[in-house]
């Protein structure tokens, strides 16, 4: 009695799931957007002082909402590398990779020029010329662009953001810091 009971709610509920789907898929839209641009680190609690480079990004994003005449918002996967130029012939270069989640608003729908804001947490992973292995930090970034529309699937961008990052440092209670400035162009489809 137990086993034809547990068949029949089994069967019940395979052919209700199966009965419930709907048969339409429709596709979340995505976005790939490369970007470059300059990074500047305005303030750092690094000895090592390397104050300014160039950073690239690559980003895989999902659309959220926006479907029907509204705003749009994506949550992506972003995947970017930084190199830090040496500010004396005593400094070392250093180099960030930065991977993590974004989430990023339009402003606006359905014109040439639309304006957008995100914010990004990120983790590091650093690495300083001549010194053994890396230390893994905490990003937060903030920023603000403009979307330019074109007639093919390729939008041009730029936009300009602030982030904050804390790497632990060993041996001490405190961690080193660094705010960062930066301006980036890219390109979307």
């Amino acid at each position: 009695m137990k086993k034809i009971f547990f068949i029949t709610l089994l069967a019940t509920l395979f052919s209700s799931s199966v009965f419930s789907q709907d048969l339409k898929k429709d596709a979340v839209p995505k976005q790939y957007s490369f970007e470059l641009g300059g990074r500047y680190i305005a303030a750092s609690s690094f000895d090592n002082k390397a104050s300014a480079g160039g950073t690239f990004l690559f980003d895989y994003a999902w659309q959220l909402s926006g479907f029907t005449r509204s705003n749009a918002s994506f949550i992506s996967v972003p995947l970017g590398y930084t190199i830090l130029l040496p500010d004396t012939k005593d400094d070392k270069q250093m180099a960030i990779l930065s991977y993590g989640w974004t989430v990023r608003h339009e402003i606006g729908y359905e014109k040439k020029v639309i304006p957008f804001f995100s914010y990004s947490l990120l983790l590091n992973q650093l690495r300083i010329s001549g010194t053994e292995g890396a230390v893994f930090g905490h990003q937060t970034k903030f920023d603000f662009g403009i979307n330019f529309k074109t007639s093919t699937r390729i939008q041009y961008f730029t936009k300009v953001e602030y982030s904050f990052t804390r790497y632990p440092k060993l041996g001490t209670a405190s961690s080193q810091r660094m705010h960062v400035a930066e301006l980036k162009f890219g390109f979307r489809f």
